[in-house]
């Protein structure tokens, strides 16, 4: 008579501490991110609740936020008196331009760079990875003895010609380019396609994400941009809204806060609402081309 013997059934310990685990890291990281939202949101909260109060409360009360006594007063000073209207149309004819020279040219030298062969290729481009090492600063007076020679002072060429096309803009098409197929280039220039109907039916359909990453950067920068458009524009009716805000908020004894901080609502308002449309594909931008 034969008796076998059963060996105990080793049953898996319970997976329920490990989720818990998983989950408790989790609920960590979500309220540290809500954590650093809630800071990095609380000094624009601030500014617009400031913008709001009048000058004296401003000063006997720099870290208050509520207002007591509410008053749109500071905004229509700035469109009643300072004609305010007019710094948003030449900051918005000199962002538009910009950026969509950059969305054009930029993504023109991407293409060449990722997709065509010619002599010096890595050169040049090893050429536009040197310029973006070089401050803007070392550039500077060189670019407006060039701009004076050509007689652009004070006028809308040459507050946007210099930034037409940027280094850093190159690189982010060209990254992106080079993942589009060649077999697909190849089947339309065996239809017949040129290189300008490939670039404009196949490469710029494809290249959404990279070119709304590149327009917002470059309406940031070109919006946001003093020094350049202080020293070119040499009157008000050249003047952009960081130069106005930098000029007019400050008076002969002291700086008129509510002024400016009603001013810097109105300069961050439009890269705030860009950024919003645009995010999706911003964040996707930036993802497919190799930005860390």
């Amino acid at each position: 008579m034969t008796v076998t013997l059963e060996r105990p059934v080793t049953r898996p310990a319970p997976a329920a501490p490990a989720r818990r685990r998983r989950r408790n890291r989790r609920y960590l990281v979500y309220a540290a991110l809500v954590v650093a939202g809630v800071l990095t949101v609380m000094p624009f909260v601030w500014m617009l609740l400031g913008s709001v109060k009048p000058e004296g409360e401003i000063l006997n009360d720099p870290g208050g936020w509520l207002p007591h006594s509410p008053t749109f007063g500071n905004y229509r000073q700035w469109f009643v008196d300072l004609h305010i209207g007019t710094y948003f149309r030449n900051s918005a004819i000199v962002a538009v331009v910009t950026v969509l020279g950059n969305l054009l040219f930029c993504s023109m030298v991407g293409y060449a760079m990722a997709k065509l062969d010619f002599p010096g290729k890595r050169t040049l481009f090893a050429l536009v990875m040197v310029t973006l090492m070089v401050p803007g600063v070392v550039t500077f007076v060189p670019l407006f003895v060039v701009v004076a020679k050509l007689h652009l002072i004070n006028t809308y060429a040459g507050l946007i010609l210099p930034f037409l096309t940027a280094p850093i803009g190159v690189f982010l098409m060209r990254q992106f380019i080079r993942s589009i197929p060649d077999s697909l280039i190849e089947a339309a220039r065996i239809d017949g396609a040129g290189e300008f109907r490939i670039f404009a039916r196949i490469v710029l359909p494809l290249s959404g994400p990279p070119l709304a990453t590149l327009g917002i950067l470059t309406f940031l920068a070109s919006w946001n941009n003093f020094l350049w458009p202080l020293v070119v524009a040499q009157n008000q009716d050249r003047y952009t809204l960081p130069v106005a805000l930098s000029l007019y908020s400050t008076g002969e004894q002291a700086t008129n806060y509510g002024l400016l901080l009603a001013g810097s609502v109105m300069v961050i308002a439009p890269i705030v609402a860009a950024f919003i449309a645009l995010q999706r594909w911003f964040v996707q931008g930036v993802a497919t081309t190799g930005i860390k």
